[in-house]
């Protein structure tokens, strides 16, 4: 994980879903928990979604406060 996986949480939207248009970093942990049991989608939003969903599962979503203050 770097610096550019955790800003694309801040800049990504969800593109479909009852959360379309939310930012990946403000998805509700069910949601993220939801994806994490039945299986992340390919490709970048995935990977983005299965990073949220460990910061969210680890307690770890307040590394993303001093992004969010730029």
């Amino acid at each position: 994980m770097n610096h550019k996986h955790l800003e694309l949480l801040l800049v990504r939207q969800m593109p479909y879903g009852k959360y379309k248009g939310y930012l990946i970093a403000d998805l509700p942990g069910q949601y993220l928990n939801w994806y994490a049991r039945v299986g992340f989608p390919p490709g970048e939003i995935g990977q983005s979604l299965a990073l949220m969903q460990e910061l969210d599962h680890n307690g770890l979503s307040s590394l993303l406060d001093p992004l969010r203050r730029r």
